[in-house]
């Protein structure tokens, strides 16, 4: 960083200095009301310039600043939390070639004054532009399902990219968000026919299980009623023998109880 080399300001600067100074001691206490140049907030910093030099690899602040009339000049650094609102990026085309519209917000605060005046020009305008353009990257790598259902994964992403840029600028961000996915309508269309389409075919695949769970359950009832009484199982034999009668059938049908295939086995096998 440019904050971090502390030049000599030369023998002319010393020179210079020294008679700011005895200016100073001369005019005294006339020339206190020029040193004292202002009063620095609890949120603020303010970085000081000696003849074009930084005077300190640490901004100055809170309370009271005094300078040199002559040879310093200082510039204030606000260090609050600053809100970024970037506004909807126009046709974002996602890894799947869908046109989207993405907006959201982001949240920085400068956590060095002396980085953020010395390594670029204007921080604020600079961040804007930074986090605009990776709003409109960053989506462009996803497919625009993982894009709906993964926003919060995406602005992690995002503020990644963010910090590892804007560290040297003597900024960190605090927190970035997108809010909000605009889809054209053309599109909107087919998707929502599409999860209609799907959720009904859940809804199909489950009603069939729950159907075939419900028989097999009273299937099973049936067989321990019908287990404490075999001579029950005569009914439905008497009951498709009617309805075989009722068609004009030229085979006879004749239910055969499984005891009696069973005794007449034993027998074979016995004679």
């Amino acid at each position: 960083l440019i904050a971090d080399r502390q030049e000599g300001i030369g023998v002319c600067g010393w020179i210079l200095v020294s008679l700011s100074f005895l200016l100073v001691l001369i005019t005294f206490p006339i020339s206190i009301w020029a040193c004292i140049k202002l009063v620095i907030r609890e949120y603020e910093r303010v970085v000081v310039f000696r003849l074009g030099h930084i005077l300190s690899k640490k901004a100055k602040g809170p309370g009271m600043i005094l300078i040199l009339p002559c040879t310093d000049t200082l510039i204030k650094v606000d260090l609050r939390t600053v809100t970024c609102n970037i506004p909807p990026q126009e046709l974002i085309l996602t890894k799947d070639a869908i046109t989207t519209q993405v907006d959201g917000a982001v949240y920085y605060r400068i956590h060095s004054a002396v980085s953020a005046i010395a390594s670029i020009t204007d921080v604020h305008s600079a961040t804007f532009l930074l986090a605009q353009t990776t709003l409109r990257n960053v989506p462009g790598t996803q497919i625009l399902a993982q894009l709906l259902a993964s926003q919060e994964e995406i602005a992690h992403s995002i503020q990644a990219i963010l910090d590892s840029t804007m560290e040297q600028w003597g900024v960190r961000v605090a927190q970035a968000e997108i809010k909000d996915v605009r889809i054209p309508v053309a599109f909107q269309r087919p998707m929502a026919a599409e999860a209609e389409a799907a959720r009904e075919a859940r809804a199909k695949v489950r009603s069939t299980a729950i159907g075939k769970m419900s028989a097999s359950k009273t299937l099973k009832q049936a067989s321990m009623v019908l287990a404490e009484s075999p001579a029950g199982l005569q009914l439905p034999y008497l009951q498709t023998l009617t309805t075989l009668a009722a068609e004009n059938n030229s085979t006879i049908v004749f239910p055969l109880p499984i005891n009696v295939l069973e005794s007449l086995g034993q027998k074979n096998r016995g004679g």
